[in-house]
């Protein structure tokens, strides 16, 4: 009742898949299958993944052939190859499992993290999706990355396979995380983050493109996923509260040029009905309560 297997993407990831290696290497309960999908990396990548799959025959590696670029659409495509990959590796060799993880390459786990979750996960059937808490080590400390506070972490990420197929499988679309979050509350699914089982990630969410770009990607999203204008104007508000203070600027600017250009948006009138009706009632809900 504790089998899961795990995807990885990975690109130019020399500096950090050692450590992350290790980490799952010491887990507790390692996974049945851990596929690593290596996106052309130029470095010393596929040296590392080759001298790994060798010592352990429950790594493997893809490597994606050269294929066309977006920067919305291009992470939610590589993970959604290496998904397909593992579940039809896992189907061919007659592999059972429950669960079904994602960790991205910058992410070290705590010797015990998945085994934690699962056992959470094994004793309440209603959880589809769980994480552990994101933290960071900034001037030496650790800190506790608190975007979402509630809702399940991108990395480091479980789903239970049910919850997974349900729910469609990892969308190709921009924020695919929160895509796969919204499916499961809409089909009945409780989903949760705990902050006390403990994930480090190696480098800054979003930092490999730059605060700037990232906060654009990220109003341009909204537009595309039919964010209600109140949670637009929440998000920029949030952003211009806390550093780098310029990217309510950028995630603004991107929403707005969107909007004006009437660029297309997401053809899934469930994800755009839950973004501009459910969504803001949720949020205020939720500040009544708090207050």
């Amino acid at each position: 009742m504790y089998d899961y297997i795990l995807i990885t993407p990975a690109k130019n990831e020399a500096n950090n898949l050692p450590p992350v290696l290790a980490s799952i290497i010491s887990q507790t309960i390692v996974p049945k299958v851990w596929m690593i999908i290596d996106d052309g990396s130029t470095d010393t990548t596929p040296i590392i993944l080759q001298e790994f799959q060798e010592k352990y025959s429950w790594i493997k590696s893809i490597r994606l052939p050269p294929h066309p670029w977006d920067i919305s659409f291009h992470y939610s495509y590589v993970c959604n190859t290496g998904f397909q990959s593992i579940i039809d590796y896992c189907t061919e060799n007659s592999i059972v499992y429950q669960y079904i993880g994602l960790l991205d390459a910058d992410t070290e786990v705590n010797y015990d993290y998945f085994e934690k979750l699962l056992d959470i996960m094994h004793n309440d059937s209603s959880l589809g999706i769980v994480s552990g808490g994101i933290y960071h080590y900034i001037d030496g400390s650790l800190h506790w990355n608190d975007s979402n506070e509630n809702l399940p972490a991108g990395t480091g990420r479980l789903w239970r396979k049910e919850c997974f197929l349900n729910t469609g499988g990892y969308s190709v679309e921009p924020s695919p995380d929160s895509l796969s979050n919204v499916k499961a509350i809409l089909r009945g699914w409780k989903i949760k983050k705990f902050k006390n089982i403990i994930a480090v990630e190696r480098r800054m969410t979003g930092s490999a493109q730059g605060s700037w770009l990232g906060a654009e990607i990220d109003g341009e999203t909204a537009y595309y996923l039919n964010f209600h204008p109140l949670l637009v104007g929440l998000n920029i508000f949030y952003r211009f509260v806390k550093p780098p203070y310029y990217t309510g600027v950028a995630f603004g600017y991107a929403y707005l040029s969107a909007l004006f250009k009437q660029d297309k948006k997401i053809n899934d009138e469930e994800i755009k009905y839950y973004y501009w009706h459910t969504r803001i009632r949720e949020y205020f809900t939720h500040l009544t309560n708090f207050k």
